[in-house]
């Protein structure tokens, strides 16, 4: 298999896993202060990133150099983007936040083509990006739109800063050259995120005592570590460095509608026609978007022996 179809694959597994994550934070928060699970997620998974590269890989400390900017990148990856997110929750649907999140590669296109100048962005692309966030809106148009509940609008407001943050967090890695093992990077992004969410969490009094977490908020933690920040993630940093922003993006177009199809599975909920229509138009917008990018995806692969 060649770095292509490894890409490829890696943006399946992402679209795939992170899809489930939803349904698995959704869980989660309503046994426990989602700032204090999504910090408890973060320890682990880069506990056990770090240990796996210092013990067995033998790699080095980072420089200070370094830990100063996987430490920036972990505000906007880890606090802004995943705590936050995991955070609405507590007051959207979790169809509604990963509606919500489907607007991260609109974000990303936007970004580059205003703050990074990317000239690359063409109309094609721009059509389909607004084809899977229609879509998306098709599937999630009773979660959006109809009965709010209390706290609707601040759940609406953390998740618009997530997308945004997340958006600019993924651009930030692609560019940004920390010279440290992506994955051995992301360990200490975790960690980083995790001590400043536990901080944010016991200092305003938003926890709860470990003992107290229910089951059911530990098997969702336990999954969203192994599965979503482990798993997917070392998926995603690979499809992320082999193919454009744009391409990688595309993800967030699946992420919704696996969503639904877990939460149906769970919640004994109806596959509607509504479904399968944003089902349809979200598929066209991906299309469109991975045919105006495949290009563009050839000739910036680079050569990844040895990784």
């Amino acid at each position: 298999m060649n770095s292509k179809q490894k890409a490829y694959l890696a943006l399946c597994v992402t679209s795939i896993v992170w899809g489930t994550t939803w349904v698995a934070m959704k869980f989660g928060v309503t046994g426990m202060p989602a700032l204090q699970l999504a910090a408890i997620r973060q320890f682990i998974g880069g506990t056990l990133f770090i240990s796996f590269f210092m013990l067995v890989r033998k790699q080095p400390l980072p420089t200070k150099k370094q830990l100063q900017q996987l430490f920036f990148l972990s505000i906007f990856t880890f606090v802004f983007a995943n705590g936050f997110s995991t955070w609405s929750l507590k007051y959207i649907p979790s169809g509604l936040g990963a509606l919500i999140g489907a607007l991260y590669p609109l974000c990303v296109v936007l970004i580059e083509y205003f703050f990074y100048k990317n000239k690359n962005i063409n109309l094609a692309v721009i059509i389909g990006i607004l084809l899977g966030i229609c879509g998306i809106g098709v599937v999630f148009y009773e979660s959006a739109f109809g009965t709010k509940t209390e706290g609707y609008f601040i759940g609406l407001l953390l998740a618009g800063i997530a997308t945004i943050s997340w958006s600019y967090s993924t651009i930030s890695i692609s560019k940004q050259k920390v010279n440290v093992n992506p994955y051995f990077g992301l360990g200490w992004q975790m960690l980083f995120g995790s001590c400043i969410m536990f901080i944010i969490s016991y200092g305003t009094g938003n926890y709860i005592q470990i003992a107290a977490i229910p089951s059911t908020s530990w098997a969702a933690i336990a999954y969203l570590t192994f599965a979503g920040s482990i798993f997917a993630f070392v998926a995603f940093i690979y499809s992320m460095k082999h193919l454009p922003p744009a391409l990688a993006s595309i993800y967030a177009y699946i992420n919704p509608i696996v969503a639904i199809s877990i939460g149906t599975f769970l919640l004994n909920e109806h596959i509607t026609l509504r479904l399968v229509i944003g089902t349809m138009i979200t598929l066209i917008g991906v299309y469109l978007v991975n045919k105006a990018m495949k290009k563009q995806v050839l000739e910036s692969l680079p050569d990844t022996e040895g990784m």
